[in-house]
């Protein structure tokens, strides 16, 4: 959903709220989920700390114009085991040095780096609630751009095969 406040994506899973948590913040559960349909999970690192930073790889398909590894990163500025976490998110190289946007293709008015916020949600009955939140950008010109960049899209796509990881 998009509204004035910037882009939510909300997703209901049919597992605890512990397992949604050890699959988004695991290096091993992560990289079964990360990326969308028919991309890889090459290489996810995670220092869950406030302060650490995260390095999550993703690759397309063989053939396809994404065919290569393409890394997004950032730094964890708040965790609540469980609850919530809120990061910094931007496009990186594999050592997590900020690239900008238009080096893999994006918009070049992009922004450089968002917030995002996560937060899980026990929803009872072994169910649980996924939020992610991106704060809507400085200019309305960053926020077309996020928009357009296929972010939402690729989301979904990439909690389809988290909700298929749950089911393990």
């Amino acid at each position: 959903m998009v509204n004035e406040n910037g882009l939510v994506i909300e997703r209901v899973f049919n597992a605890p709220v512990e397992k949604v948590w050890a699959a988004w913040t695991e290096p091993e559960l992560i990289k079964k989920w990360w990326g969308p349909e028919g991309f890889s999970a090459p290489s996810i690192k995670v220092d869950l700390q406030v302060g650490g930073r995260y390095i999550f790889a993703m690759q397309g398909p063989k053939g396809s114009q994404w065919d290569q590894v393409m890394y997004s990163g950032g730094v964890y500025r708040e965790i609540v085991p469980n609850k919530k976490i809120v990061a910094t998110d931007y496009f990186c190289d594999e050592y997590g040095n900020k690239m900008k946007p238009e080096n893999y293709g994006q918009d070049p008015n992009s922004p450089s780096e968002m917030e995002v916020v996560i937060t899980f949600e026990d929803m009872g009955m072994g169910k649980s609630k996924l939020t992610i939140t991106y704060p809507k950008p400085e200019t309305e010109e960053q926020f077309q751009a996020m928009l357009k960049s296929g972010m939402k899209e690729g989301w979904n796509s990439s909690l389809n095969k988290l909700a298929e990881s749950l089911k393990q």
